[in-house]
């Protein structure tokens, strides 16, 4: 008791000193405390519930009890009524008008009664349908047990019934019957949990089911029922549609069914430079590319792997991809990045949603178009861009530098003349596929533009709108006969320059340069649909030439002696269909087949439609000799024996059958693919495409195949080749998807059409 009476010697009260001691209680104790109520809370709201679900069923059992009550009271009021009708008729007449009553009462009574049983069936009838219907929302009529719920439905007479029809016709996604297996739960479950889609690093595809807490079937009403199974599963996907100048969607592709919904995506809106309407710019996929209605060949995840293992950086960033990864072979040139080669690979970037690579591709080559260009003692003219480069990397400095090569160190030092061409239609493909004229508009993009068409639109002693080329200056790079104007060279140009018509700016500078273009187009048009190309009834003509003449109204312009004419041609020759001749020079008509020149006239137009047409006959009548066991020959026939070494030197590369001299070249099927959907012929790239892949990885991507059907791997071929891998991958995209083709195809200008008379194989 002491705490009780005020300490005489500290003079403090036990007031004072309770407050002095008072402290923060401790922590876990708070915590205990407030778990507590909690606890209590929860249990508290618990038994709420219960209360109300017990409250509930007391409202329903009194409802279901009602109509019987009713009956009850109707039935003692019945008998009420009968007993006093009886006694009343033992009364005068008169007394029983004064005291009855009118029957009013008894009828509403009776219709009460009737409405209330009525509710009470169909209650009972919806009570016993509801869980059949829940059963088969969840998926357990799976199982044999899930049919006895059905039956027993079904046993219950006609109000069960009527509402399970009513139900399967207010939600037509249910099974109507027990033989329908539809997977009713997991489309609700897809509803109520949206799926996203990433792209990772290493190219696999991560799915995010995002878990939401979804209310019970009886306390979603029927309208929202609707519309969770009706509502599409929303996919996290930013893909643009590609564009074209025509609508691809109208073409008849046979043998490939509706596109779905995976390639619907948003559509966005960008400056163009051809008018058009849409730019395509798919989302990013640093994996295998998903299909949108084609399943995925197995070998498309490796061609992906391979291809980003070619991949060359530059001080961080990638430029290109290197020619080959052979280790078995020696490297020559094979280690440096191609101008030609990547752009297949820059396709393949550009339709999987990659281009920063193609933007610092061209940025890049750009730089090295600059560079001072000397072979010997002379200067080479500005405008010639690089065949080849290479990046060296000095460990000791760690610095790096890129090395470019612009003929000095090629086979026979040719200069590369389709390396200007093909990187402005590469420059084009990039603007169309993301809408970026940013890049294009560049001063040293415009720069570059000019240069080559300054280089290639050179006055001189030509007669001719055509190019005069070097033997060895494209793709066939070493002696093959093909100097003067190849077709190769000759649709490269034209497509060059219709591209670079579209990419020049309208300023002072550009405008002189467009001028110039636009004449150039004009001449070159006519003089190649009407002089490179050969059907039936252009060999017969020629066949009947006369020779020396000399004047304006002269037929035989090019004094082609008719006895020149090689024997396999007027067997090569189909009845319906055609091609552009390989040459065509004074005194001097090369008739081979090149595939690459008659791909590029297609897409560029340089080919009208029915040229087009007759080329893709060609193919279809002669598949043996042009495709054979593996697509695709790039050049028939081969040369043999005496004018094998006449015309070749010997060439012990260039043997017959066997690399450029008729060997099969995978990549080629990549615009074999782009000619034929434009043509309107998909059906034979999807064969050309079959081909390929029953070989190509199993032959580990070889460069090149020997033989006349294609059926040996090239004896000098390098394996993992990198323009075969990426060929493969564009054809396949681009079959997939026919829209891609806006990327690298031009419409006709109905400008240049010339007037010509059509030839029996126009004729579809």
């Amino acid at each position: 008791m002491g705490w009780f009476f005020r300490d005489r010697r500290s003079g403090l009260s036990w007031t004072d000193q309770t407050i002095g001691s008072i402290s923060a209680p401790p922590m876990h104790l708070v915590a205990l405390f407030a778990l507590v109520i909690l606890l209590m809370s929860m249990s508290s709201y618990t038994e709420f519930k219960v209360h109300m679900e017990r409250e509930k069923m007391g409202l329903k059992l009194l409802f279901y009890l009602l109509p019987l009550a009713l009956l009850l009271v109707a039935d003692v009021m019945m008998r009420y009524r009968l007993g006093y009708m009886v006694r009343a008729a033992s009364l005068p007449v008169e007394s029983v008008k004064q005291d009855g009553c009118p029957p009013w009462g008894v009828a509403f009574v009776v219709i009460l009664v009737l409405v209330l049983v009525f509710y009470t069936a169909q209650c009972i009838a919806a009570l016993v349908s509801i869980p059949t219907i829940v059963s088969l929302v969840q998926g357990r009529r799976r199982s044999p047990q899930g049919d006895h719920s059905y039956k027993g439905c079904e046993r219950l007479g006609g109000g069960c019934r009527k509402v399970k029809r009513r139900w399967f016709h207010r939600f037509p996604h249910l099974p109507s019957s027990p033989d329908q297996n539809f997977e009713v739960s997991s489309k609700i479950n897809q509803t109520m949990a949206p799926t996203t889609i990433e792209g990772t690093s290493n190219g696999s595809v991560k799915a995010k089911e995002e878990e939401q807490t979804t209310p019970s079937l009886f306390e979603i009403d029927d309208s929202d029922l609707t519309r969770l199974l009706e509502k599409p599963r929303p996919v996290n996907i930013e893909r643009k549609r590609s564009f074209d100048e025509r609508s691809f969607s109208e073409m008849s592709i046979t043998m490939s069914p509706p596109r779905n919904n995976f390639y619907k995506m948003s559509e966005n809106s960008s400056r163009g430079f051809d008018n058009l309407d849409g730019v395509y710019s798919p989302g990013r996929w640093t994996g295998t590319p998903r299909s949108g209605y084609f399943e995925p060949h197995p070998i498309v995840g490796d061609a992906w792997e391979a291809l980003r293992r070619s991949l060359v950086n530059f001080r961080g960033q990638p430029v290109g991809t290197i020619a080959a990864l052979d280790n078995s072979s020696e490297d020559l040139n094979y280690d440096q990045v191609f101008v030609r080669d990547f752009v297949p690979s820059a396709l393949a970037f550009l339709m999987n949603g990659e281009p920063e690579i193609v933007k610092n591709f061209l940025l890049k080559t750009v730089f090295l178009q600059s560079r001072e260009k000397k072979v010997d003692n002379f200067k080479l003219g500005e405008g010639v861009m690089p065949a080849s480069f290479k990046v060296l990397h000095d460990p000791v400095r760690n610095t790096e530098t890129i090395l470019a090569d612009y003929g000095e160190s090629a086979i026979g030092r040719v200069a590369p003349v389709d390396s200007g061409f093909w990187w402005i239609i590469l420059l084009r493909a990039y603007t169309k596929s993301t809408g970026d004229s940013s890049l294009a508009e560049m001063p040293e993009i415009q720069r570059g533009i000019r240069l080559i068409m300054t280089l290639c639109l050179s006055e001189g002693f030509d007669t001719f709108p055509t190019l005069l080329c070097a033997d060895g200056c494209c793709m066939i790079d070493r002696r093959m006969g093909v100097y003067g104007y190849p077709i190769e060279i000759q649709a490269l140009f034209f497509m060059a320059l219709r591209c670079a018509l579209l990419l020049l700016k309208r300023d002072c500078e550009g405008n002189d340069c467009i001028d110039r273009i636009v004449k150039r187009l004009h001449a070159l048009s006519f003089h190649m649909r009407s002089y490179f190309w050969l059907d039936i009834k252009q060999l017969n003509d020629i066949y009947r030439y006369k020779t020396e003449e000399y004047s304006h109204t002269a037929v035989n312009k090019f004094n082609v002696i008719p006895d020149s004419l090689p024997e396999w041609v007027f067997d090569f020759m189909p009845t319906r269909g055609g091609y552009f001749i390989g040459n065509v020079s004074p005194a001097k008509m090369d008739f081979r087949w090149f595939c690459l020149g008659n791909c590029v006239a297609i897409l560029s137009s340089l080919a009208t439609p029915e040229q087009s047409s007759a080329i893709m006959d060609l193919i279809e009548s002669r598949w043996g000799e042009l495709v054979g066991e593996m697509p695709l020959k790039i050049c028939y026939p081969a040369m043999e024996s005496h004018e094998w070494r006449i015309v070749t030197g010997c060439d012990p590369k260039n043997t017959s059958w066997s690399y450029h001299n008729g060997g099969s070249w995978p990549v080629l099927i990549w615009l074999l693919t782009a000619a034929c959907i434009k043509a309107g012929r998909p059906q034979i790239a999807k064969r050309a495409i079959e081909l390929a892949e029953s070989r190509l990885l199993m032959d580990q991507w070889p460069e090149y195949y020997d033989g006349k059907l294609g059926r040996f791997i090239g004896k000098q071929a390098r394996k993992n080749q990198t323009w075969s891998i990426a060929g493969y991958l564009v054809a396949k995209m681009m079959l997939e998807d026919p829209s891609h083709l806006g990327m690298i195809s031009l419409e006709e200008d109905k400008q240049m059409k010339p007037q010509m008379k059509r030839s029996a194989s126009w004729v579809c």
